[in-house]
């Protein structure tokens, strides 16, 4: 495997690893799970991308990043549409005006799920 994909996938573990144990808290910041959630599908993708040699733009929108390897992870085609949910509230609840709830936060932890077990899986590592 690549440094650089390793690389992406440490950090994105990083994110993984605070956005459950921050679920599991007594009060719970929801936005930052959220956030975080957001994050680690992100970097999950990018690490996928940059193993398979498929060059990306600074980006945080996971439909484009997923958009530019989709035949190759048709797995995630169920979830397109959530990514772009994904996307949405991960950005949207760092600023004022976009509050975010267990309910916003279960299911960016669950999306984030998905995009992290379809990929280690494709790169032949455990989660």
């Amino acid at each position: 495997m690549k440094p650089e994909t390793e690389e992406w996938l440490e950090k994105a573990e990083g994110d993984w690893k605070v956005a459950v144990r921050e679920r599991g808290a007594a009060d719970p910041v929801w936005s930052v799970i959220c956030f975080l959630a957001q994050q680690c599908a992100e970097k999950y993708l990018k690490a996928y991308l940059e193993e398979r040699n498929i060059a990306f733009r600074k980006t945080h929108d996971l439909v484009a990043l997923y958009s530019l390897a989709s035949e190759q992870l048709a797995v995630l085609e169920p979830f397109a549409s959530e990514l772009a949910v994904l996307s949405t509230i991960g950005a949207a609840v760092r600023y004022p005006g976009a509050l975010a709830d267990r309910e916003a936060a279960d299911d960016a932890i669950r999306i984030s799920g998905e995009v992290r077990a379809a990929i280690a899986h494709k790169l032949g590592i455990e989660v």
